[in-house]
């Protein structure tokens, strides 16, 4: 694997995946907690229904100031702080997905929170034979390169780009929604109904 020991699992063990595992269909789906991700969540569970497959949900960390500035300054106790904050997140983000009841969902599901680069870790994570990486299409400005582009370019593996929900890009047009206010509106439901909260939320 390039760059060996940069990603590694949220208990501190290297991450350890190859192309030696049988060619079992897998969607790996990179998680971050915003409504494209979660949006992103849904569809990889839809197609794990449909095809038999697994999901692996994935959450990638990184040090306050990336890579670099930590090994300029390392504070192991921020690290493990940063680190639990993130295993945090994506148990929020599975219950604001799915209301807590992944065991009921109906396909065989993991999920696992990684250090390491967002883009690069979810390209080599989805490895295996008969993988498929699904991310958030994303939008709107941002301040680093977008993970979704970074997938398509270095993927070994098929990429599915999922667009951003209707509700996601309504409220981005408005202005005044922060992300915060965008993920108290996701119901445990499917995408489909969150238009409803649209309507909902604009007659308050």
């Amino acid at each position: 694997m390039r760059r060996a020991g940069r990603a590694e699992q949220s208990e501190g063990a290297e991450m350890e995946h190859s192309r030696e595992y049988g060619a079992e269909r897998r969607l790996v789906v990179g998680v971050s907690g915003s409504l494209g991700s979660l949006a992103a969540l849904h569809r990889a569970v839809a197609e794990a229904r449909r095809t038999d497959a697994e999901v692996l949900a994935v959450l990638v960390w990184e040090p306050p100031g990336g890579e670099h500035g930590y090994r300029r300054s390392p504070c192991p106790p921020l690290l493990t702080a940063v680190r639990d904050a993130a295993v945090e997140r994506l148990r929020t983000a599975l219950d604001d997905a799915f209301g807590g009841t992944v065991a009921d969902l109906g396909v065989r599901f993991e999920s696992l929170a990684v250090r390491s680069e967002p883009g690069y870790a979810l390209v080599q994570l989805a490895d295996r034979p008969g993988d498929v990486l699904v991310v958030g299409a994303g939008g709107g400005r941002r301040l680093r390169p977008s993970v979704a582009k970074y997938c398509l370019r270095h993927a070994s593996c098929p990429v599915l780009a999922v667009p951003r929900p209707p509700l996601q890009r309504e409220l981005e047009r408005c202005g005044h929604w922060s992300v915060r206010n965008l993920r108290t509106l996701w119901h445990p439901r499917t995408p489909e109904t969150v238009q409803e909260d649209l309507e909902l939320a604009f007659k308050r």
